[in-house]
């Protein structure tokens, strides 16, 4: 997942010295000379040693990542489900439940925070990434700006952030984050255009490189939205072709593949399509989609909770050679979210239940989750094959 042993390099020619040796009046090919085109090598980075442990650290055995990097403006509309205002205090008070959850390290690898919360304390006055460190949690950062309309592309989007990252990059990393989020979309229904593809391919290559030189592991995720009432072959279909141009990108930008984090959407038919995929049919294409152009890999969720660790347990029962853990928001946070419901006398019910589901991915993680005794909370909006999991 997080460590790979492929690196390209960009080859930079010089066109005056593709072809040396005296002048001909008639020239032919048998006639001409030809000698190796200089190219040049990036420098590796000051930080890659460091990179390269993050990507491990992150990528250890038996836990995932907690994204917990919802906007002010989205956690406001998770807070307002359980009838809570959208004030600083509350954010305070639902990341506090989250980072403090005793144990919660021996699940959860690494946390990508909101802006707000990586500069943020807890409610007993501790700054949240001191929370996570003590926990063996690696901090990590969301950087884009969000999504904004794509001119001349077929109603699609494109992440914009880029202008000012690196300063920005750097100041997370003196606050102690040391691995970074970077959210782009494609959409299926929408085409996808060769623009939009080629747009996030590129936006995602330029943020991780940037990330790297500020010391930031870059999680790379080319996210394909799960709208769309398309089959599980055209999601597979699309898949391909955005990886391969993801990767050509990362290596044009001299990006250090061993110091990456790689988080490809599962492939599963669309949320509109009738005909549901079982866990095993799940993992089946996202394995081959992994074999055929990914070295490491990182799976990202927007799936129910028990969907979601039942389909990355399918993949980690298949032979594989890479490290397949989580990413997951909601997948870890509904039901605990829930259970709290903005009372303190219920946040130990709540961080109990943030470690359900935190125990149950790291059991999937190891190829080993059964699904017994599941809530019906964590099963909703399960269905495969016309039942409910």
């Amino acid at each position: 997942m997080a460590s790979a042993s492929l690196l390209k390099s960009s080859l930079v020619l010089n066109k005056s010295e593709w072809v040396k040796g005296p002048s001909f009046r008639q020239p032919s090919v048998s006639h001409v000379r030809c000698q190796p085109a200089p190219f040049t090598v990036k420098a590796v980075s000051s930080y890659a040693e460091e990179l390269i442990k993050t990507a491990k650290t992150v990528a250890s055995p038996g836990r995932g990542i907690l994204a917990m990097d919802e906007s002010n403006a989205t956690c406001g509309k998770r807070l307002a489900s359980i009838g809570l205002e959208n004030t600083e205090a509350n954010r305070q008070a639902y990341r506090t439940l989250l980072v403090s959850a005793p144990g919660l390290g021996q699940y959860i690898s690494g946390a990508i925070l909101f802006e707000e919360t990586l500069y943020q304390s807890t409610v007993d006055g501790k700054k949240m990434v001191d929370v996570l460190v003590e926990q063996g949690i690696v901090p990590g950062i969301k950087v884009d700006k969000g999504l904004v309309p794509l001119a001349g592309s077929n109603d699609e989007s494109w992440c914009q952030g880029l202008d000012g990252l690196a300063s920005r990059t750097a100041a997370y990393y003196q606050q102690g984050a040391r691995f970074a989020k970077w959210r782009t979309v494609v959409s299926i229904p929408n085409g996808p255009s060769a623009l939009a593809v080629k747009e996030a391919a590129w936006g995602l290559a330029r943020y991780a490189a940037i990330s790297q030189e500020s010391g930031l592991s870059p999680i790379v995720e080319p996210e394909i939205l799960l709208d769309g009432e398309h089959g599980i072959d055209r999601t597979f279909e699309v898949a391909l072709k955005v990886w391969a141009e993801v990767f050509f990108y990362l290596a044009e930008n001299n990006v250090l593949f061993e110091g990456i984090l790689l988080k490809p959407s599962m492939v599963t038919p669309g949320a509109e399509c009738k005909e549901r995929a079982t866990p095993q049919k799940v993992a089946d294409y996202t394995l081959k989609l992994l074999k055929r152009r990914i070295p490491p890999a990182f799976l990202s969720g927007g799936q129910s909770e028990v969907e979601a660790t039942l389909n990355l347990n399918a993949m980690n029962q298949a032979p594989n050679p890479w490290h397949v853990s989580f990413s997951y928001a909601r997948a870890l946070q509904n039901t605990c979210l829930k259970t709290w419901g903005g009372r303190p006398e219920n946040v130990k019910a709540a961080q109990d239940a943030l470690m359900t589901r935190a125990k149950a991915n790291s059991t999937a993680q190891l190829g080993k989750y059964t699904g017994e005794g599941e809530s019906a909370e964590a099963k909703e909006g399960m269905f495969v094959k016309g039942y409910v999991y």
